[in-house]
């Protein structure tokens, strides 16, 4: 099992590129005007949407609602994707600003987004053992907690792309509406924040 130092620093995983440029090639399709390239699209892009979302949000029995509102928003806008391009940062913003829009709007009373990536923080506990390597575990998990909450929200944003999706650089740009470089600044600074909260205190002298 991996360390949390080792959750923190690996190079995030990216999707395959051979069913995502079939996926970029069918919503190209799709967008003019071939309805069975659809297929295709959702096969690809349902299952990483769903987890973008899951991430996102408490109240997981909301997932499947955003995620069809998403497809039905990029069956609206299909004609407006470019050809060429990539689907999934495509899909991803349009589920952000799903995400958002209900937010704002109070949609769901019990809507509420994380300030931690969960997934990271419950593989680093499971991957400790019990006795004092638990209880450094959990005091170390609270570290790492506290910094996720900390960071700003565009911060936390291009962090959760990166890590917690897999998207390149450029993919979470484009979902975020902002330059690679700004990605990489914000990135930069929630690993810098994160490995500082591995680092245990100093006992008092």
């Amino acid at each position: 099992m991996p360390s949390a130092a080792q959750l923190i620093d690996a190079s995030p995983p990216g999707a395959c590129r051979a069913p995502a440029r079939g996926a970029d090639d069918a919503m190209t399709r799709y967008a003019r005007g071939d309805e069975g390239a659809f297929a295709m699209v959702h096969e690809f892009v349902a299952p990483r949407l769903t987890s973008y979302l899951r991430r996102r949000l408490r109240e997981q029995a909301l997932v499947p609602d955003l995620v069809q509102q998403t497809f039905l928003h990029m069956h609206r806008a299909r004609r407006t994707f470019r050809q060429g391009g990539e689907v999934l940062p495509w899909a991803f913003a349009i589920a952000r600003r799903q995400l958002l829009d209900a937010v704002r709007a109070e949609r769901w009373s019990r809507l509420q987004m994380n300030d931690a990536d969960l997934d990271e923080l419950a593989a680093f506990r499971a991957a400790t053992p019990c006795g004092e390597e638990l209880l450094a575990a959990k005091e170390a998990a609270g570290r790492v907690e506290l910094a996720l909450a900390g960071l700003s929200q565009p911060q936390r944003a291009a962090y959760e792309l990166v890590k917690g999706d897999g998207l390149s650089l450029v993919q979470a740009a484009a979902v975020l509406g902002t330059t690679v470089t700004g990605v990489k600044l914000r990135t930069h600074r929630a690993y810098a924040a994160l490995r500082l909260a591995l680092v245990p205190a100093e006992p008092a002298t």
